[in-house]
């Protein structure tokens, strides 16, 4: 019997940036989370092929690479390839650290390598006013402090241009591109709502005091604002749920397709 809930695929660029607790929130929000590495992109996910082929929905985890360092993750081509896809046929997008930068990338941003907006730790992330009525963004307006919302970050590389069809969406003092959409179905976000804020204390000591931060006093800055994270986080996972579901729907009547091409294609067999 056709599987009624919609496929999300979640493309991990690295073994040290995983999907963390997104993949059990989309499947509390009734989408069906398919975690495949960067390595096995291609094979996997050969093809978005919107209708026939099951995936609704894509996104882009972070990791320690520029979206354009192909030498160092071949599959990056074809990921790009994935995103210039979903953008043509609205499947929605969500990127996270690398894979808002790939988001970027290939929508016309510049995205800078050591750029000086140096961020780590549980950091504030300003909302702007085109995010109040965003389909991702705006349900974190109530749930902000001030306007502020308080996200997992851990990057050195920035977004530093927007791409020209941009939405600019959220901000902080350190990091001037924070959240943007393009178009009405992809989103890039500098911040990690997938990461929560213990997994500070598994980051690399050393290399974080090569970088001015003492992970001790991050962890614990942290800890003290985890159930604020967890409400932000969360609140935006099922946002982002709620924009497969509607597209879903919307574009299909039901994510079921029923006994289409969509249900008997190969490619639904091997990304599952």
């Amino acid at each position: 019997m056709p599987d009624p809930r919609p496929t999300v695929v979640l493309v991990q660029n690295s073994p040290h940036s995983g999907p963390g607790r997104l993949p059990a929130w989309l499947e509390e929000d009734g989408v069906t989370a398919v975690v495949v590495q960067g390595a096995d992109l291609a094979d996997r996910v050969p093809t978005l092929a919107t209708g026939d082929d099951g995936v609704d929905g894509l996104v882009l985890l972070g990791g320690g690479l520029l979206p354009d360092e192909d030498e160092r993750a071949p599959w990056l081509p074809h990921e790009r390839a994935l995103v210039a896809e979903a953008l043509e046929a609205q499947v929605p997008v969500l990127g996270i650290c690398l894979g808002g930068q790939v988001l970027a990338h290939v929508t016309g941003g510049t995205v800078t390598g050591r750029s000086g907006e140096t961020e780590k730790g549980l950091c504030p992330v300003r909302l702007l006013d085109d995010a109040a009525d965003d389909a991702l963004l705006g349900l974190l307006a109530p749930l902000a402090d001030a306007g502020e919302v308080w996200m997992v970050e851990s990057h050195v590389d920035s977004i530093t241009g927007l791409p020209p069809e941009a939405v600019h969406l959220a901000t902080s003092d350190a990091c001037g591109v924070q959240a943007f959409r393009v178009g009405d179905l992809a989103w890039g976000l500098q911040f990690h709502p997938e990461a929560a804020p213990e997994r500070i204390g598994t980051w690399d000591a050393d290399e974080l005091a090569g970088l001015g931060y003492d992970r001790d006093e991050l962890l614990a800055a942290a800890l003290e604002r985890a159930p604020e994270n967890e409400k932000q986080a969360r609140a935006l996972a099922a946002a982002f749920a709620a924009v497969v579901q509607h597209r879903c729907e919307r574009d299909f009547g039901d994510c079921s397709r029923g006994d289409s091409p969509r249900n008997r294609a190969h490619n639904v067999s091997r990304v599952r």
